[in-house]
Order: structure tokens, then C-alpha cells, then sequence
């Protein structure tokens, strides 16, 4: 049986409903797996109407409920968005309200096992504010719905793996964050994150903070002090893992097949690496989770929504991803 993907429609006003609805009428989506949309039967009908896409809602409860047949989308209607008071490419408190509750359903089904996997679309961090729901994104809603208290973020784009020590911190913060101890921790959380979608062998990288990875302090202490004596440790704990390798060269050297994932320091240095090499088929994994999740890394796009101009690329490959690695998530 083809695994079965739950897709949250992500913020109403934003692109998620066409992306979805464009890449259910994909051929090789059909082929890949069976997907059950989480959202309200009146934007989605909405997005067949606007992406002229051939597709038929068949509304049901549960996933078993299903009918997979090529063409049809089976949609779970939570119908939490009032037509009269909405509107595309705004932030809007319903709609922030209305993505939280989309992705709580998602969870809840993955948590249950009638869902293989979660495959998401873009949320607005104003309209998540706006509804006063107390999370800043994705991640954090899936840490606390799965009790996993510091989850992985891992993208993927054409057999290059990045992991990130920090996220969504001023790059001031981050900097203060590349420590020796929480390194160790994250290579060692991140080498079981692989495992887990069946990534075994092969090195990991850590890429250098600084110019040239510090030139032994001659452009900073971070390498001396903190990334080194992590590595040194991990090696003597017997992690396959090699650094500090100048950001420069690293993600060059993965890409070739040199490393089978690199550590990244900050935010903003693995994301430029990835997208650049391919935006739309950069793909987001949540990893060290009890579920797997994968997601477009592209925003609503608020202005363009509801025009068909929006790409399905990404959601496509982020389906095919959930579909890939899932078999490994429901043994």
C-alpha cells in the first residue's frame, strides 16, 4: 500500500490550498502515495476553482474513509473559516486560528498512526499572533504536540542534508550558542535523526563558524575553544563525524558525496547554501520526532495568493519526501 500523508492546508490566505490542490493532480504524487488534506471543504473547493485543476472533494472523518482513486481529494472539513469575512493575502486572526487547528488535526493522526507522515504548507507567524496562539512556527508546534522538547531541522535538496544548531536567534545569539557541549548533543541527536529515515553510513560534517574556520584564532576563538574539542570528543565517543570544514567548502563537498550531512551553525548559512543550489526543491524535515514531518521552506506568499501563480514544486517534493522516508517511521 502507497503510505499515507496527512497535509494540512496551511494559512487560507496564503498559497498552501493551491499548492496542495496542484500537486494532488499530479501523476507521480498518485503514484507516490495517498494523501488526506486537512482543511475547509470551502477553500479547497475555492483552489480547484482558481488552479482550474480536475479534482473531486470526497469529505471524510478519518484516513480509512478514503477513496484514493486518481482525481479525487479526500479532505477532513474542520469548516473553521467564515467566506464572509475573508479575504486573500492578509493576516487574519481566523486564519491563524484555522492553520494551528489544521496542523493539530494533522498531528493528532500522525500521533495515532492512521497517517504515515505530515507533509505541511506555509503558516503567517502575525496571523498565528493575531489568534494569540502562543507558538512562532512549525517546529514548535510539532515539539509540543509530540513532547519533543528541541526538535531537529534538516533540509534536503538533491542528496544534500543540513542540519542547523541554531535557528531562529539574532546571529549575535547564535554565535553565543555554538558551545562544545550542545554540539556534541546534536551531532549525536542528528546521527539518530538519519538513521531513522535510513541515512546509516557515511561522515557528518560541522562547518566553521569564522573565515577559513578561524585559522587556529587568528579570525576567532569558536573553532579553538568550542567546535574542535566537539569534534575531537564525538570522535573519541565513535561518531563518524569531521570538522570544523570552512563553510565555504563544506556544502560543495556534500553536495559531491564527500559527506553524507553537515551541521550548519547558524540559520542563515545552511539556508543560503541550499536554496541557492535549488529554492523550490529545498525541502524541510522535522527530525528527532516519534513522527515524521516535511514541509515546503517557502512562505504564504500573500501576494500572489489566490492569483495561480504560485509553483506546486516544492509541496510536490516535499509529498514525495513524507512518502520516501515514512516506511521507516511506521515499523
Amino acid at each position: 500500500m502507497k503510505p499515507l500523508v496527512a497535509i494540512p492546508i496551511g494559512d487560507p490566505a496564503g498559497v498552501g490550498p493551491e499548492i496542495t490542490v496542484k500537486s494532488l493532480a499530479l501523476k507521480n504524487i498518485f503514484d507516490a502515495a495517498r494523501c488526506v488534506v486537512v482543511g475547509d471543504k470551502k477553500i479547497i473547493e475555492n483552489a480547484v476553482k482558481i488552479t482550474n485543476t480536475n479534482l473531486k472533494l470526497n469529505v471524510i472523518k478519518e484516513p480509512e474513509e478514503g477513496d484514493y482513486s486518481e482525481g479525487v481529494v479526500n479532505v477532513i472539513d474542520l469548516n473553521n473559516i467564515d467566506m464572509s469575512n475573508f479575504e486573500f493575502g492578509k493576516v487574519q486572526a481566523m486564519c491563524g486560528k484555522a492553520a494551528f487547528e489544521y496542523i493539530k488535526r494533522a498531528i493528532e493522526l500522525a500521533n495515532d498512526r492512521k497517517v504515515a507522515a505530515v507533509a505541511t504548507t506555509p503558516i503567517n507567524k502575525e496571523a498565528l499572533k493575531a489568534a494569540k496562539i502562543n507558538f512562532i512556527g512549525h517546529t514548535e508546534i510539532f515539539g509540543a504536540l509530540t513532547n519533543t522538547p528541541d526538535p531537529l531541522t534538516m533540509f534536503e535538496v538533491r542528496g544534500m542534508r543540513v542540519f542547523f544548531l541554531t535557528r531562529h536567534v539574532s546571529l549575535r545569539k547564535a554565535c553565543d550558542m555554538i558551545k562544545k557541549d550542545r554540539i556534541i548533543d546534536y551531532v549525536i541527536r542528528c546521527k539518530e535523526a538519519l538513521k531513522r529515515i535510513g541515512v546509516e553510513d557515511g561522515t557528518m560534517a560541522v562547518a566553521g563558524l569564522n573565515p577559513h574556520s578561524g585559522e587556529h584564532g587568528l579570525f576567532g576563538n569558536e573553532e579553538v575553544e568550542e567546535v574542535t574539542p566537539a569534534v575531537e570528543e564525538l570522535k573519541k565517543m565513535g561518531y563518524d563525524v569531521a570538522g570544523p570544514i570552512g563553510a565555504d567548502s563544506v556544502f560543495h563537498l556534500a553536495l559531491k558525496g564527500k559527506f553524507n550531512s553537515v551541521l550548519s551553525l547558524y540559520h542563515d548559512q545552511g539556508h543560503i547554501a541550499t536554496k541557492t543550489l535549488d529554492f523550490e526543491r529545498t525541502i524541510a524535515i522535522t527530525g528527532g520526532m516519534p513522527i515524521l514531518r516535511t514541509s515546503v521552506d517557502h512562505g504564504t506568499a500573500f501576494d500572489i495568493a489566490g492569483k495561480n501563480l504560485v509553483s506546486e514544486v516544492s509541496m510536490a517534493e516535499a509529498i514525495l519526501l513524507a512518502a520516501k522516508y515514512s516506511p521507516n517511521f511506521v515499523k
